[in-house]
Formats: C-alpha cells, structure tokens, sequence
C-alpha cells in the first residue's frame, strides 16, 4: 500500500461478492476522506473494485497485485 489506510479490511478467501460487500459495509463506517486498504484473493475484485468505485463516486486509489493478492486503497467520496 502506497499511504497509511484509516483501516483494513482482510477479504482474503472470500468470493464474490463478499469482499464487495463488506468493503461497501466498511466505508460506510469512515468520513469523507478517509481511506479504506482492501486485501482480496478473488481474482475477480480486480474489475468489481474498479467498477464499485466508479459507480459509488469513491476513489480507487491504488491497486496491485502479488503471488495471488490483491490490495486496493479506496478513499471514501
């Protein structure tokens, strides 16, 4: 992760569309501005997090991959 994440949140093992939900579930407990670090091993939360994102006016900060995980950091909108 590129910035120290307001918080984290381990979607490690779950499968879509969990790791959507629960990332939806916990910016909804942040403030404007506030960044969430999201880490996934679904491969299909690379396109769900860019579309959730878009669609929800957050801003996908980063995201990255390695041997299998995935992280993204979302600033709450």
């Amino acid at each position: 992760m590129n910035a120290p994440a307001t918080q984290i949140l381990d979607a490690r093992g779950l499968n879509c569309p969990l790791p959507i939900l629960r990332t939806k579930k916990a910016l909804s407990e942040l403030g404007t501005g506030e960044t969430l670090a999201v880490i996934s091993t679904d491969p299909g939360s690379l396109k769900d997090m860019h579309a959730f994102c878009k669609q929800t006016g957050h801003d996908l900060v980063s995201s990255s991959s390695n041997q299998g995980e995935f992280e993204f950091l979302i600033r709450k909108a």
